[in-house]
């Protein structure tokens, strides 16, 4: 039971890094302001910007809490390896 709640919990955690850019940037009145200016580069701008990084980092950790590794490994068959080898 614990460990169907632990994959529900990374699943959500995956969807919720996935769409944070999205919901951050599609709603465009809430950032469509000059203020506060960084630099001299009106909200606008350096808002969107701040995001480049911010997608990549929500992808990088969203990848990192896939199961990939245990995929992987589940369907290993060592068998395989022998009849490879032949």
């Amino acid at each position: 039971m614990a460990r169907t709640g632990h994959h529900r919990l990374r699943r959500v955690a995956i969807a919720v890094l996935l769409l944070a850019p999205a919901a951050g940037l599609l709603w465009v009145p809430w950032y469509a302001g000059a203020e506060p200016r960084l630099a001299g580069t009106p909200f606008f701008y350096w808002y969107q910007l701040a995001w480049v990084p911010g997608c990549g980092l929500c992808l990088l950790v969203a990848y990192a809490l896939t199961d990939r590794h245990r995929d992987r490994h589940r369907h290993h068959d060592p068998h395989q390896d022998r009849h490879r080898d032949r």
